[in-house]
C-alpha cells in the first residue's frame, strides 16, 4: 500500500516501522502526525536479523525514492521483548530467527546511513507499546489517563499507558498478560514452553488448538475455520471459541484488579470475528471483576494497522 508523498521540508519526517512475524510496514510521518506515504513488504523473519533489518532499509528508500528528504528520526515497533533504552531485542519466539540480543537501533542506523539527518534518534520499542500509543494520541484511549491495549491475533500481547508514557517495568515485560497463568487452558502449551497461559488458549492459535484438543474437525486448519464452523453452528466449535473468548475476559479481569486502568482497548484479528467472541469475554470480566470496575470500559481500537505506526512515529518525534 502506498499513498502520495506530501511537501515537507527537509528533516521534517520520520519513518514509522512496524516489524510483525509476517509482515512489515513502514511509513513517512509528519509532526502533524499525518501518515505521508506507506510501503509494506515480507519481513522474512526466518531468515535471521540481517535480513529483517535489510527489509526495513528497502522499504525506507522506497518511501524516499525520487525524494530529496531525509529522515530527522526512526521510531520502530517490533514483535519481541525489547529494552527500549538500547534498542535491543531482549526475547522473542521462534518466528524470529536469532532475533533475541539483536541491537536493532545499531543496526538500522548503519543500514539507513545516508538516508538520516545527522544524530536522528532511532527509536525502538515493542510492536504492542507502539500500538497501545498509537491508540492513546488518536484511537479508542484517547484522552484516557491510562488504558491497557490488547492486542489478540496470532498471539496475545499487550501494552500499558499511564500518565501518557508506556510503562515497560524492570524486565521490559510491564502489561503482558499473554503469559498470565489462565484457568481453562492448562492443558494447553504456550509459544514460551509453559503450560496454561492465557495466549495458549486465547490467541488465534490458541484457539484452534483448544478446538483440536476437543475433538474438532481436523480439516479445520485455523482459527478463521473454527469461527466459520461456529458460525454454521458446530458445537465443538461455538464451545472452543466461547471458552478462549472466556479466558481473555477473565485475564484482563485479573489485570483490571491490578491496573485499574480507565480504558481497555481490545485489537487484532480475533477480535473482528465480531459478537460471538465479544460476548462470552465481556461476561467473563463482568463475572470476576469486582464491583468497583464493573464500569470500566472496554472498547474495540479503531485505528487497526496504523495504530503501531502512529505509535512508533509519536516516539521517534519525542526524541528528537
Amino acid at each position: 500500500m502506498s499513498g502520495r508523498l506530501g511537501h515537507a521540508s527537509s528533516g521534517e519526517v520520520v519513518l514509522a516501522v512496524d516489524i510483525g512475524g509476517t509482515k512489515t510496514s513502514a511509513a513517512l510521518v509528519d509532526r502533524d502526525d499525518v501518515l505521508l506515504r506507506t510501503e509494506t513488504a515480507p519481513t522474512r523473519a526466518a531468515e535471521g536479523p540481517a535480513a529483517v533489518v535489510s527489509t526495513v532499509a528497502g522499504l525506507a528508500r522506497r518511501l524516499l525514492d525520487g525524494s530529496r528528504e531525509r529522515l530527522a528520526g526512526v521510531g520502530i515497533g517490533t514483535a519481541g521483548v525489547v529494552n527500549a533504552s538500547t534498542g535491543t531485542i531482549v526475547s522473542a519466539t521462534d518466528t524470529f530467527s536469532d532475533w533475541p540480543g539483536t541491537p536493532v537501533a545499531r543496526l538500522v542506523r548503519e543500514a539507513l546511513g545516508e538516508l538520516l539527518v545527522p544524530d536522528a534518534p532511532i527509536v525502538v520499542q515493542n510492536d504492542v507499546d507502539a500500538h497501545a500509543e498509537g491508540e492513546h494520541r488518536r484511537g479508542a484511549a484517547a484522552g484516557a489517563a491510562s488504558v491497557l491495549v490488547v492486542a489478540i491475533g496470532t498471539g496475545v500481547g499487550a501494552g500499558l499507558i499511564v500518565d501518557g508514557r508506556a510503562v515497560r517495568g524492570a524486565h521490559h515485560i510491564a502489561g503482558e498478560i499473554g503469559h498470565l497463568p489462565t484457568p481453562g487452558a492448562a492443558h494447553l502449551r504456550c509459544p514460551c514452553g509453559r503450560r496454561g497461559h492465557l495466549e495458549a488458549i486465547g490467541s488465534g492459535i490458541g484457539m484452534h488448538a483448544h478446538f483440536r484438543s476437543l475433538g474438532g474437525d481436523p480439516l479445520v486448519v485455523d482459527a478463521r475455520g473454527v469461527a466459520a464452523a461456529a458460525a454454521d453452528g458446530d458445537p465443538i466449535a461455538i464451545r472452543a471459541l466461547s471458552e478462549s473468548a472466556a479466558a481473555v475476559g477473565r485475564a484482563l479481569a485479573g489485570a483490571a484488579t491490578i491496573l485499574d486502568p480507565e480504558r481497555i482497548v481490545i485489537t487484532g484479528g480475533v477480535p473482528k470475528i465480531g459478537d460471538a467472541w465479544w460476548t462470552p469475554m465481556l461476561r467473563a470480566f463482568a463475572d470476576d471483576a469486582i464491583d468497583a470496575l464493573q464500569s470500566t470500559p472496554i472498547l474495540p481500537g479503531v485505528l487497526g494497522d496504523d495504530a503501531p505506526l502512529r505509535g512508533a512515529a509519536a516516539a521517534a518525534w519525542r526524541a528528537i
